[in-house]
C-alpha cells in the first residue's frame, strides 16, 4: 500500500519541482517574455529577449526557437517594407506621363531584386501566416510587373 502511494507523491513532487525552476529561473523567464512578444508580433523585442535568455542557458530548446523564429519573422518584414517602400517608387514612375526607358530598367531591376529575396525567404511551420501571405502578395506583384515592363 505504502508503494502505492509513493510513486504518484514522487512524481507530483519531481513535476512542481521542474515547475518552480522553470518560473523561476531567469533564462526561462525570459523565454516565455519572448514568446508572449514572439505572439503579439513584435519579433525584435522577441529576439532580443531569446537571445538573452539563450546567453543565459545554452540548453534553453524554448529560447532557441523562439530567436530562430523571430529571426526568420524579421526577414518577411523586412521584405514587406522593402516591398512597400518600392511600390511607392513604382508608383511614382507609373504616375508620370511617359514612362522613359531607364524608368522601365529601374522598374525592372526593383523587381528582378524583389523576387530573387523572396527566393531566400523560408518559411517554417509557427512562422506568422499573415507574413508569408503578405510576402506572397507582393512577390506575385512584382513577378506580374516584371512581365508588363519586360514586354
Amino acid at each position: 500500500m505504502k508503494t502505492k502511494l509513493l510513486f504518484p507523491f514522487v512524481a507530483v513532487f519531481l513535476v512542481l519541482t521542474m515547475v518552480i525552476y522553470f518560473l523561476t529561473h531567469p533564462s526561462y523567464d525570459k523565454s516565455l517574455r519572448a514568446k508572449y512578444y514572439y505572439e503579439i508580433g513584435d519579433y525584435q523585442e522577441a529576439y532580443s529577449l531569446a537571445k538573452e535568455a539563450f546567453s543565459l542557458d545554452l540548453y534553453n530548446r524554448m529560447a532557441s526557437t523562439i530567436m530562430t523564429q523571430s529571426q526568420i519573422s524579421l526577414k518577411y518584414v523586412a521584405y514587406i517594407k522593402m516591398g512597400e517602400k518600392y511600390m511607392k517608387e513604382i508608383d511614382k514612375i507609373a504616375n508620370q506621363e511617359v514612362i522613359s526607358d531607364a524608368d522601365k530598367a529601374k522598374i525592372r531591376l526593383i523587381c528582378e531584386i524583389m523576387m530573387s529575396s523572396y527566393i531566400k525567404l523560408a518559411p517554417s511551420v509557427i512562422t506568422d501566416e499573415e507574413l508569408v501571405k503578405q510576402t506572397a502578395k507582393y512577390h506575385d506583384d512584382f513577378e506580374k510587373l516584371f512581365e508588363k515592363v519586360t514586354r
